[in-house]
């Protein structure tokens, strides 16, 4: 007897809910990919803040790791458009035929330019807040900038690779619970494993890289045109292999043949 896949189900449903939108309303759905940058940038404030109050590094780390799933949970409770997690949705929407490869892509990228513009212009707005307003050369964010570009392009991949495993597998695990508390804890207990072991994230960047120039006044060592485009193309690379293969590729399989009875 065929079985269902409920965690199809959802994809599949939310998948036609975004091509809706960016067809017949492209306004929206730029917009919900704007405040997907918005409440990034919210969730990396309130995380990069602890960070700076504390001297003990270990400790501002722990507290920036765990805060920082807050901006994915304004993501996903508020139905924004992040361009991580549409990698995962729409390499399932084109391996399940849901989607044409050409509107797939659409979707993705016209995602990550309205993320990319959002994050510019709130953290511009940020670096005039008290809290990130002509931040002294050593603090939290300077150093967790300039260790990005420190970084060689292989150990940038992997690391953009792990990071979009993890935000996914969030993704994916507050599909399947039923409980918004234990979703939310959920979200940012996952996204903690990225954040602690310092992994790449595309959209994350975007955020970070204006903010700590603005912050400090242009004092970030090793930022150049070429290694932030580095980092960005790279992290992307990575981020897209990890989010749309490893994770929706795989699990799109996984879930093809409803004739098995081990689904989801």
């Amino acid at each position: 007897m065929a079985q269902h896949s409920e965690l199809m189900a959802k994809l599949d449903a939310s998948i036609e809910k975004k091509d809706e939108l960016i067809q017949k309303h492209f306004g929206r759905y730029a917009m919900r990919s704007v405040l997907a940058a918005l409440y990034l940038s919210l969730g990396s404030a309130i995380a990069i803040g602890l960070g700076l109050k504390f001297t003990d590094p270990a400790t501002g780390k722990a507290l920036y790791a765990m805060a920082f799933g807050l901006g994915l949970a304004l993501i996903i409770f508020l139905n924004a458009e992040l361009g991580t997690s549409n990698m995962m949705y729409m390499t399932v929407a084109t391996y399940r035929k849901k989607l044409a490869p050409s509107r797939a892509l659409k979707i993705l990228m016209v995602c990550v330019l309205f993320n990319l513009i959002g994050a510019f212009v709130v953290a511009y707005l940020l670096s005039l807040t008290g809290a990130f307003k002509g931040l002294p050369a050593d603090n939290f964010l300077t150093h967790l900038v300039e260790g990005k570009f420190q970084k060689g392009i292989m150990q940038t991949l992997v690391e953009g690779i792990f990071a979009n495993v993890i935000v996914n597998l969030a993704v994916l695990m507050s599909m399947k619970l039923k409980d918004d508390v234990g979703r939310l804890f959920g979200i940012i207990l996952v996204i903690f494993i990225f954040t602690f072991l310092g992994f790449e994230h595309v959209i994350a960047n975007f955020i970070y890289f204006p903010l700590a120039y603005f912050s400090s006044g242009g004092m970030i060592a090793g930022m150049t045109v070429g290694a932030v485009a580095t980092n960005i193309i790279f992290t992307f690379i990575g981020n897209f292999i990890g989010g749309g293969l490893v994770i929706g590729l795989t699990y799109a399989w996984l879930n093809k043949d409803e004739s098995v009875h081990y689904l989801d």
